[in-house]
């Protein structure tokens, strides 16, 4: 007997490197297509990808994520998702803020636009000049 879904699973991936606004108001919008799964992008790929150190490691960082109410699960990943990987985790869509670089078939892609004027750059740079005026 075929147990039918009765909850769409959907997957925002991100590094959450610094949490803010954005990223809480992209899983509430996530929330409201099915369960949430996050795909957090391990620290080796921030790494590579991003070319800095996560402010917060991995393991602390998915810690957060597990405390947020629209999410129900976090998963390491990869810094590109792939159809492969959103088979691997019984994925019905792939929810992304509008600068999304993931070659995923567009029915299964629902894109939303960035929050204006947030992002983990914008307040790491904030916390740099903050920093450098005290010097």
């Amino acid at each position: 007997m075929n147990k039918i879904k009765s909850k769409k699973n959907v997957m925002v991936d991100m590094s959450a490197t610094i949490i803010h606004h954005g990223h809480i108001r992209l899983l509430k919008k996530a929330a409201k297509y099915g369960k949430v799964i996050v795909a957090l992008t391990k620290d080796r790929d921030i790494i590579k990808y991003k070319k800095l150190n996560p402010e917060i490691k991995f393991i602390y960082r998915k810690e957060i994520l597990l405390s947020i109410k629209y999410v129900n699960k976090v998963v390491s990943s990869s810094w590109i998702i792939t159809e492969n990987f959103l088979k691997k985790h019984d994925i019905d869509y792939l929810i992304h803020g509008s600068d999304n670089v993931n070659p995923i078939i567009k029915e299964k892609l629902k894109l939303f636009p960035r929050t204006k004027n947030i992002s983990s750059n914008i307040i790491r740079n904030k916390a740099k000049k903050n920093l450098s005026k005290k010097n």
